[in-house]
């Protein structure tokens, strides 16, 4: 265990958004790091944001407005980052500064010269101290629990799917997808080994078209009880978005029950990938799990017994409930980055049949202890 003393403090702003939920996620497990968060308030008040940046190694700057108004998406970018740049010279401090910046930079927009100001003025700031700027340009980022309208039409076609409407193209340009976790996983490897530069982050090239035939294809065979091919990481990405949209309304799903003189038979799982099924027991009153997943895609069907199925959001405090049983056997896939765990609540041993997407790896189990009830993570 890494002690207290050793830990490095990242500050980050924006973290109700969708890069920074998926930040403090990916950080929640990094043992030398801690987090602080700086909110709206922060930077209406001098003293909180000073605060904030005197307890910093290093700020994630995200926080940001990217619809609207053209003239006042440019104005509260370009004020957010003056805040953190005065409060820097305020206090004297010169931590490490990560920007999300964008592709849009060059682009003569609001958004687009709000980022290219921004960046200039953390870069003048940190070329005068002495300090690191590493300026991120990112393509369109998307992924679980985006919001619809708003961050990504990723998370607009994920979200319309989910209710069963009908998305529509506007314009069919060429996207450059990038999902959250892969530019935590890079603000990561900078936080490590400092950059003081341009980065730019590549993403995968798709047509907006092909992008939501993808997802509705995704959405047609899991409807159907199939779980389509998750062997590309775009198409995994896609499908746990989606899936992030469709929890907790679409569980606990039931299998249709084949019965015949001989007895009953259902379909655990159908897929066109493979992946790995394993069996367990549970003793009553016993419970497994309280971890959460980054990407892995797993499933829960309990085939004798009685279970109640507990499932958290990371950095959430709501807790849902899937009550299930043996006697009608029914599945709850688990979305990522939502701790849950399984509790047997009858009194004869509970039998599970669990599915993952792919073999596990002892060296990347993509498995991570957070408890559900109790998690240090609460906010």
């Amino acid at each position: 265990m890494v002690s207290a003393v050793s830990r490095r403090t990242v500050g980050i702003t924006g973290s109700s958004g969708l890069i920074g939920w998926h930040l403090r996620c990916r950080l929640l497990v990094e043992e030398d790091l801690s987090v602080i968060v700086a909110d709206r308030e922060c930077f209406r008040n001098e003293k909180l944001i000073d605060d904030f940046v005197e307890n910093c190694d290093v700020v994630v700057h995200l926080a940001g407005m990217n619809r609207g108004d053209e003239k006042e998406v440019e104005s509260v970018n370009v004020a957010l980052a003056s805040r953190l740049v005065d409060s820097f010279e305020r206090t004297g401090c010169a931590p490490h500064v990560i920007f999300s910046s964008s592709t849009h930079i060059s682009r003569d927009t609001g958004y687009g010269r709000s980022k290219r100001i921004a960046s200039e003025s953390f870069r003048s700031w940190a070329d005068k101290e002495g300090a690191t700027f590493s300026n991120l340009v990112l393509p369109h980022v998307f992924g679980e629990h985006g919001k619809p309208f708003s961050n990504s039409v990723v998370s607009t076609f994920c979200y319309q799917l989910s209710q069963r409407e009908a998305p529509v193209v506007q314009v069919d340009g060429m996207l450059e997808l990038l999902h959250a976790q892969d530019v935590s996983d890079r603000i990561l490897e900078i936080i490590r080994s400092p950059v003081a530069d341009d980065i730019r982050i590549e993403g995968t090239q798709m047509r907006v078209s092909e992008m939501l035939a993808l997802l509705a294809e995704m959405k047609g065979l899991y409807e159907n009880a199939v779980i389509p091919s998750l062997g590309d990481s775009i198409h995994l990405s896609l499908f746990n978005t989606l899936r992030s949209y469709l929890y907790p309304a679409f569980y606990p799903v039931k299998p249709e029950l084949h019965e015949d003189p001989r007895g009953s038979l259902f379909e655990a799982v159908k897929t066109v990938q493979g992946g790995q099924a394993f069996m367990s027991s549970t003793k009553p009153g016993v419970t497994r799990g309280n971890h959460f997943h980054f990407r892995k895609f797993e499933r829960f069907l309990v085939v004798e017994g009685d279970a109640l199925i507990s499932i958290r959001r990371l950095f959430g405090n709501e807790t849902v409930e899937f009550t299930v049983s043996g006697d009608t056997p029914s599945y709850v896939d688990i979305p990522t980055l939502h701790t849950h765990a399984i509790k047997n609540t009858g009194t004869s041993e509970l039998k599970t049949l669990f599915w993952a997407h792919e073999i596990f790896d002892p060296g990347r189990p993509d498995t991570h202890a957070v408890d559900v009830f109790n998690g240090e993570d609460i906010s």
